[in-house]
């Protein structure tokens, strides 16, 4: 190669760098090589070299906000188990993760069952489709999240904190049941709640269906007025079957040791 082409194709290196294009920068040479033996016109290159810039973006920015997320990398829809929820529809699952006007909408996801049936892998396998879809999700446990905002009302910011949060198409909020019986803890999840109300949306899951959630809300008002916003526009997943962990501890057991546990109760009796 000429002393002209290096100093040509050093030229070019910096340019990409001060331009930030390090798809383009990393493939330019390999690319112009392939365009010159083979004739392509100078239309298709640089479609070609911008189409690999686009899609290494948006890899990336997906990737950012799969971080970003809070969500369990391995909780996926391919490997939720919807033949031992059979009150779970896969197919209105699937519409939820595929079609996003739920969002665009600010409606709601409400999912209800008890200890171990499935509700966080669900709610967190929706959530990763809706950022491969380019949408933007945080997960967080509901008491976490609702000490953040009373640590925020106590500085004086928590107007500032709900709006940081509106950056997310969904906001998970998992195991509503254990936030405490609190008037200042419930107050900030009711402001949440009313903030994002037909603007953005909620997906939460309960172990306890909404008759018992004066539990959880101090005033009774106010746990009608929370209900009545949730419900409103919402997908309620009601998924009352045994334990998933309790199904996978029992078919774990050996056939030896389920002999074993035979003969102990038949030398007890």
């Amino acid at each position: 190669m000429s002393a002209a082409a290096h100093a040509g194709n050093a030229r070019l290196d910096l340019m990409l760098l001060e331009l930030r294009l390090p798809t383009v920068r990393r493939l330019a040479g390999d690319l112009c090589v392939q365009s010159d033996r083979e004739g392509w016109p100078a239309h298709r290159l640089l479609e070609a070299l911008l189409e690999h810039e686009m899609n290494e973006r948006e890899s990336r920015r997906i990737e950012r906000h799969r971080a970003e997320s809070g969500l369990s990398p391995d909780k996926r829809l391919s490997s939720f188990d919807f033949a031992a929820v059979p009150s779970v529809s896969k197919a209105q699952v699937t519409a939820l993760a595929e079609g996003h006007e739920w969002l665009d909408r600010g409606a709601n996801v409400l999912l209800f069952g008890p200890p171990g049936v499935g509700k966080s892998h669900l709610v967190c396998a929706l959530g990763h489709a809706l950022i491969e879809a380019g949408r933007r999700v945080l997960f967080t446990r509901c008491s976490d999240l609702v000490q953040r905002l009373q640590a925020a009302r106590r500085d004086l910011r928590l107007p500032q904190e709900l709006t940081r949060l509106d950056r997310f198409d969904l906001l998970i909020l998992d195991d509503l049941s254990y936030v405490r019986r609190d008037q200042a803890e419930t107050s900030v999840l009711f402001e949440l709640i009313a903030e994002r109300y037909e603007r953005k949306s909620l997906a939460i899951t309960a172990n306890t269906p909404f008759s018992q959630w004066g539990e959880v809300f101090v005033d009774p008002a106010m746990t009608l007025a929370a209900v009545d916003r949730l419900v409103h526009h919402s997908t309620i997943l009601e998924m009352n079957v045994e334990s998933y962990r309790r199904r996978t501890a029992t078919a774990a057991q050996t056939p030896t040791s389920r002999a074993r546990k035979t003969q102990t109760t038949t030398a007890e009796s």
